[in-house]
């Protein structure tokens, strides 16, 4: 689900276009440290799975971003989980502005959806959080 020349994260915090995501934040995974990066991807599907797997009960969004500056292939899954950058995921230090907001996304197929909750889960309790 590629769209060349878009670039999109997932969160549940409710922004308007303009907004700068910016690192610095506490992070919407894990133990909820501080963040050194901003995440973004250029497929819809995975700005979405990552929406929905954020802690917390308010509503999943997704976001087409502009990065503000430059940016790096995501280690957190390109190189521990998918050589080649298949998921199109980038971080920056750089921030990224809201553009505006995806409507009407399709969601994440339900056993994808818990099965990436229960690898998150074991990653928890297992003590492993992202990459800084």
């Amino acid at each position: 689900m590629d769209h060349p020349g878009h670039w999109f994260h997932g969160t549940k915090v409710a922004l308007s276009p303009g907004a700068v995501l910016e690192p610095g934040y506490p992070s919407n995974y894990g133990a909820g440290k501080q963040a050194g990066w901003v995440y973004l991807t250029g497929r819809l599907d995975i700005a979405v799975l990552a929406a929905e797997l954020v802690q917390g009960e308010a509503t999943p969004r997704v976001y087409v971003v502009e990065p503000l500056g430059p940016f790096e292939d995501d280690p957190n899954v390109t190189d521990k989980k998918f050589p080649g950058n298949p998921t199109r995921s980038f971080r920056s230090r750089e921030g990224l502005r809201v553009v505006g907001e995806v409507l009407g996304w399709p969601p994440t197929p339900p056993e994808r959806l818990e099965a990436m909750r229960a690898t998150v889960e074991r990653m928890r309790a297992a003590g492993i959080e992202a990459l800084d």
